[in-house]
């Protein structure tokens, strides 16, 4: 089969239903990954599984998929500024449709450095609803005893007091976070953070871009001077690896970014006056390992999207839905 060439609309549409698909499918274990870096002192949570049980038991299934909606809502127009600047980027480099790896490594740093627009303000306000659980989690509960010493009255209950529950994490919402950051911050306010985003995009962008392009590249054959299209188990394993690498490879700049875009502390936990601040804070209390918290929920994560990338691409839904439109 030959390779085939996909226009770029097609392209911002297999983009935008491949990640409205992916995050629906791993939004939880975003979730635990952003609960497990923001650990500081107290550990809630011994694992990713440990924090998923833990927050279906303490605010149900539905508390799994705290701050989706905003992932929902600006994943589409993040995944078409980033394919559609790859895709320029990549034209602009090449030279008689060739394109050497440092013009694949430079092409996926534009990429990378364009989508901070919307990545940036999109990240600052899922972390505020994903990590609420977590605050709301290390608050004291009165215990039986407790609650039965601070009872009064002349008459005292012979029923034995309910066990105690955690206290449900309050009920924020993206619109309310906006508003009061506009209201005290300005715009600026969405945008904390934003240097550590670019130091986490930017390099993921060019390992990840170059990388797939290789091997997937292994996968295609040279037929009557055509190139085939790699076998979609090929593209899928491709995207899988490449994704995964890239991921693993830049959770330390993942985890620096959380704890400076989370707004909150819990009791006893540091705040950061920016990214040196933050580094040698984590270095020192938590020492190395830190940097590598939630490297599996973020491989976990990024694999399957990109995998569901390729196998969107593999369907043509983008050509489908162009055709649809003609």
């Amino acid at each position: 089969m030959a390779e085939k060439k996909v226009s770029l609309p097609a392209k911002l549409i297999n983009g935008g239903v491949a990640g409205l698909v992916g995050v629906t499918c791993v939004f939880p274990i975003d979730l635990a990954k952003t609960r497990l870096q923001n650990q500081q002192g107290v550990q809630v949570y011994k694992g990713m599984l440990d924090c998923l049980a833990k927050t279906v038991r303490s605010e149900g299934y539905f508390g799994c998929y705290r701050g989706a909606a905003v992932n929902l809502t600006l994943v589409t127009p993040e995944k078409a500024i980033k394919l559609a600047a790859n895709d320029v980027f990549r034209q602009k480099l090449s030279k008689d449709g060739h394109l050497p790896l440092w013009g694949e490594v430079l092409a996926g740093c534009g990429a990378g450095t364009c989508q901070v627009v919307v990545t940036t303000p999109m990240e600052m306000l899922k972390i505020q609803l994903q990590d609420a659980g977590r605050l709301a989690a290390q608050r004291p509960v009165s215990t039986p005893a407790q609650a039965a010493a601070a009872a009064s009255g002349p008459a005292p209950s012979l029923v034995a007091p309910p066990p105690a529950r955690p206290s449900p994490p309050p009920r924020t919402s993206a619109t309310g976070i906006t508003v009061e950051l506009l209201k005290t911050r300005g715009l600026a306010g969405l945008y904390r953070g934003a240097g550590a985003t670019l130091m986490r995009d930017v390099p993921f962008s060019m390992i990840y871009f170059p990388l797939f392009a290789n091997l997937n590249a292994l996968g295609q054959e040279i037929v009557d001077n055509v190139q085939t299209r790699a076998p979609f188990w090929h593209s899928f394993v491709a995207g899988c690896t490449a994704g995964s690498v890239a991921a693993v490879a830049v959770t330390p700049l993942d985890v620096i970014k959380t704890r400076l875009q989370t707004l909150q502390k819990g009791e006893g936990e540091d705040t950061y006056r920016g990214i040196i601040d933050c580094t040698r804070r984590i270095l020192r209390r938590e020492g190395p390992a830190a940097f590598l918290k939630g490297a599996t929920c973020r491989a976990l994560v990024i694999a399957p999207l990109f995998g569901i990338a390729q196998g969107v691409y593999f369907l043509g839904v983008g050509e489908a839905a162009l055709g649809l439109l003609e």
